[in-house]
């Protein structure tokens, strides 16, 4: 599983490219231990939280969750593919790239198809953007509503806007460019009518297109020019390039302006115009979340270049108790939100046109979640009516019960007293008795307490899960002699991480987590989860190994719970008698087992 290349050129090409001298090339290392630590070089920190562990080759971000070999580091800092890792790193070791390689027929044609849809949407946007300016009469109600925007020529051009003029033009030429049908419908660019006739999927509107942080065209978004009872806007379907959780507009112009200077939070909107209409305006650290609520994913993407995220949606936004709760994602992954509060029926488009003060003014008014939620309820309530105050007063308690300190408690206690005229003593007293105050804050504990405390259901087994694969993917002692494949997985990182220990131990060969970037695809979320138990003691003592048999054991009761729960199942619907008797010798095999795990989980209390 080497991308194409004979695995003993991929050895060598690592062997040569020490991850301690590549890295400590970018970013400066200090070795604590037996660990190299720096500040992130993928999001923006103070304090280093950026691994890099020389003896296994690999390194891991306890702030963004990024990990990677040698290939992927130089994917990442460089903004190229893996092609284009494996010529850097083959360079700096003085290696010739080899010519042929022993790829599978199957990567081979994906990865053709790959590059063939990448340039079917380059192409699609030199066409949008050649229409734009052609001179065609039916161009002339794009460009007038890009004069209604006040747009800029060279904003335009910086985002490269086109037009669609019809439904045919566009899948004529690229059939004249000679790509196939199959090839253009995969692309999204193009759809298909009842007829069978291929169509522009943007027909008639004009052309955002949506460029990845390797400064590929992926997607694009069309608006319409004319009222109409459908949505303004539209953007091409997912395909093998473009997923919209994983995307956000204008990531491409933000990577670039971080490597030209530095900034302190990146500015998140809803749509395209906003985004453009900023960046035309000054504030170049601006990206869009496209209108849909907001992803872990996307979460992720951000925090590669901040920690710190200002909201900035329309005047609306604060009645839409949905998209609030959604920012809940971005606070999930430690970034500081607060939202920049907006006139009510503007935007900030609308905002950016009056003049960049006028925005600023915005963005120096922002304020921290916790504090927009109650601002957001206190539009909702009509405080003057006794009714609409107290109902606002309750719902206020339940969000400062979940401030994260009771100093910030305190300050929006004193707010609400402020705003209401109850005394501080009573809405303490009134947020102490709701049921719904959480429980006080606990100091740090370790990761096997925090799992078997806060996690329930499906998700303390994928915790659980993931304890047990790193205590055999770092060769923990207690770990020894656990056969992995035991464990029924469903997730797809979990089972080949479980199938690469399988295969290693049977082998009598040594497990090197490195190996995994080779077997998994970029940015696996899965293995960056299971990859941060492995530093400091979360995989050592005797706390830990109680936790791995503990977690050991548990699995093998839900299995063997969920199996006697569908023999069962079986046994009540079966008529037939032989049948019956089969199966119930069956369902006796797994209670006996039931009790030997429960019997033998008292004996290790």
């Amino acid at each position: 599983m080497s991308k194409g290349f004979d695995p003993r050129f991929m050895q060598e090409l690592k062997q040569k490219n020490d991850i301690v001298d590549l890295i400590g090339s970018y970013v400066a290392l200090d070795r604590k231990g037996n660990t190299h630590w720096a500040c992130c070089p993928f999001h923006h920190e103070r304090t280093p939280s950026f691994a890099v562990n020389q003896a296994e080759q690999f390194y891991h971000c306890f702030g963004c969750g990024v990990s990677g070999d040698v290939v992927r580091f130089v994917q990442e800092i460089e903004s190229t593919d893996f092609m284009g890792a494996v010529r850097i790193l083959a360079a700096r070791a003085k290696m010739e790239v080899p010519e042929s390689n022993f790829d599978t027929e199957q990567a081979a044609r994906l990865r053709k198809k790959r590059d063939t849809i990448a340039a079917i949407m380059l192409d699609t946007a030199r066409f949008y953007l050649s229409n734009l300016y052609s001179g065609d009469e039916r161009a002339q109600a794009h460009l007038q509503y890009i004069s209604n925007r006040k747009l800029s020529p060279t904003t335009v051009k910086k985002f490269g806007l086109g037009a669609s003029l019809d439904f045919f033009s566009l899948p004529d030429y690229l059939m004249d460019k000679g790509y196939s049908r199959e090839d253009l419908l995969d692309s999204g660019a193009v759809g298909e009518a009842k007829n069978g006739k291929l169509v522009d999927f943007e027909a008639g509107r004009l052309i955002f297109p949506i460029i990845n942080a390797m400064d590929e065209v992926v997607a694009f978004g069309g608006r319409i020019l004319e009222k109409a009872d459908f949505a303004k806007y539209k953007n091409t379907r997912e395909t093998m390039l473009f997923n919209k959780r994983k995307t956000l507009y204008n990531i491409n112009l933000l990577k670039k302006l971080k490597r030209q200077k530095s900034f302190k939070e990146v500015i998140m909107v809803e749509g395209y115009m906003d985004t453009i209409s900023l960046y035309q305006a000054g504030f170049e650290n601006v990206v869009a979340s496209m209108g849909t609520s907001l992803t872990t994913e996307q979460a992720r993407l951000v925090k590669r270049y901040t920690d710190n995220v200002m909201i900035s949606y329309d005047g609306d936004f604060a009645g839409q108790n949905a998209d609030l709760r959604g920012l809940e994602i971005l606070k999930d992954e430690r970034l500081n939100v607060r939202v920049v509060p907006m006139p009510d029926g503007l935007d900030p488009d609308d905002v950016a046109k009056q003049g960049k003060e006028a925005y600023q003014k915005c963005l120096d008014a922002a304020m921290p979640l916790v504090d927009y939620k109650i601002h957001a309820l206190e539009r909702k309530y009509d405080l003057t009516q006794t009714d609409e105050k107290r109902r606002f007063v309750a719902e206020a308690l339940q969000v400062i019960a979940t401030a994260e300190s009771e100093a910030v408690k305190e300050d929006l206690l004193k707010k609400l007293r402020d705003k209401t005229g109850i005394s501080y003593h009573a809405l303490e007293r009134d947020m102490l008795a709701s049921k719904n105050n959480p429980a006080p804050v606990e100091p740090a504990q370790p990761v096997h307490a925090q799992i078997a405390e806060t996690a329930s259901g499906a998700d303390a087994r994928n915790k659980a899960v993931r304890f047990i694969l790193a205590a055999k993917l770092f060769s923990a002692p207690y770990a020894k002699g656990f056969d992995v494949r035991t464990l029924s997985l469903s997730d797809e990182t979990q089972i080949i991480v479980a199938n690469y220990i399988a295969e290693r131990e049977e082998a009598g060969e040594r497990i090197r987590p490195s190996e995994l970037f080779e077997l998994l695809d970029e940015n696996s979320n899965e293995l960056n989860e299971i990859l941060d138990l492995s530093y400091g003691d979360k995989l050592t003592g005797e706390v830990a190994e109680k936790f791995f048999f503990d977690s050991v054991r548990t699995i093998e009761r839900e299995d063997i719970e969920a199996e006697i729960n569908t023999l069962t199942a079986e046994y009540k619907a079966e008529t037939d008698n032989e049948k019956r008797k089969a199966i119930a010798v069956k369902l006796t095999a797994c209670i006996q087992k039931r009790n030997r795990i429960k019997q033998e989980s008292k004996i290790r209390k």
